[in-house]
C-alpha cells in the first residue's frame, strides 16, 4: 500500500531494432523480522512481493518513526531515491518476492512486458500515495482508521455470510505510526466501530467487518 515511484526511475528507450535478452527473475523468501532493505542501501534491485507482509519505515532525527507503507502481495516495493533506498523495509509477516535487478529495467534488458507491469503498478501506486497523503492531512482520527480498515479490506479481506473477515499482521503501534495518531487513538477508534456495530474482532489479529456501508461512510466524513 502507497509505495512511490521514484523520478529517477527511468527505463531507457531500446535501440531501433536491437531486443534485448531477457534477464531472469529471482524469487526469494523471508522470515519475519528480516530485513530486505535498509535506508542508505545501494538499490540494486526492486522487489515485486507474493506473499507476506512488508512495512516500510523512516525514523526522523528526533527518533520518531514515520511508517511509510505496508507492502502486500501484488506491490512493488524498492524503488529509490536517486541510487539508495530512502526506507527500511521488514517482513512482518514471513514473505516471498521477486527480485528484479534494477539496471536490466533502467537498460531495458529485460522484458517488454515485464516493464510495462512494473511501471504500471508504481503509477497506481503514486495514485494511492497521493490520497494517503490527503488522508494525513485533512482526516479525523475515525476517518482515518475507517479508511485504512476498508483499504485493507479491499486488498485481503475475504468475504463469507455477509462479514468481510480482515487480518492485521501489522501491531496497533505500526498503525498509529502509518496513519500519524498515537496506539491509544486507534485503539479508541477501534473501541468505538466496534460498540457501534461496526466492526468486530476475532482475535486481537482479525477484524470482522460487519456493515461495509457504515464503514465507507465513517471513512468519508459521513457518520
Amino acid at each position: 500500500m502507497y509505495v512511490t515511484l521514484s523520478s529517477a526511475f527511468t527505463p531507457a528507450t531500446a535501440a531501433p531494432g536491437v531486443v534485448p535478452a531477457p534477464v531472469p527473475a529471482q524469487r526469494r523468501t523471508v522470515s519475519a523480522g528480516a530485513h530486505l532493505f535498509r535506508e542508505g542501501d545501494i538499490a540494486t534491485n526492486i522487489y515485486e512481493i507474493t506473499a507476506g507482509v512488508f512495512r516500510l519505515t523512516r525514523v526522523l532525527d528526533d527518533g520518531r518513526r514515520q511508517v511509510i507503507a505496508f507492502g502486500l502481495p501484488g506491490d512493488i516495493i524498492g524503488f529509490p531515491n536517486g541510487t539508495a533506498h530512502h526506507s527500511d523495509c521488514e517482513a512482518i509477516q514471513a514473505g516471498a518476492v521477486i527480485t528484479h535487478r534494477r539496471h536490466a529495467l533502467n537498460t531495458l534488458e529485460g522484458d517488454h512486458d515485464t516493464h510495462q507491469r512494473l511501471l504500471h503498478a508504481a503509477l497506481r501506486e503514486i495514485s494511492a500515495m497521493q490520497d494517503h497523503l490527503m488522508m494525513l492531512a485533512r482526516k479525523s482520527a475515525l476517518e482515518k482508521v475507517a479508511s485504512f480498515l476498508v483499504t485493507l479490506s479491499e486488498r485481503i479481506g475475504k468475504s463469507r455470510e455477509g462479514l468481510t473477515r480482515c487480518a492485521l499482521p501489522m501491531s496497533r503501534a505500526d498503525i498509529a505510526d502509518f496513519l500519524g495518531l498515537t496506539i491509544e487513538t486507534v485503539s479508541r477508534t477501534l473501541t468505538r466501530l466496534r460498540k457501534a456495530g461496526v466492526i468486530a474482532f476475532d482475535r486481537a489479529q482479525t477484524v470482522l467487518i460487519k456493515d461495509m456501508d457504515a464503514l465507507v461512510s465513517a471513512a468519508q466524513g459521513r457518520d
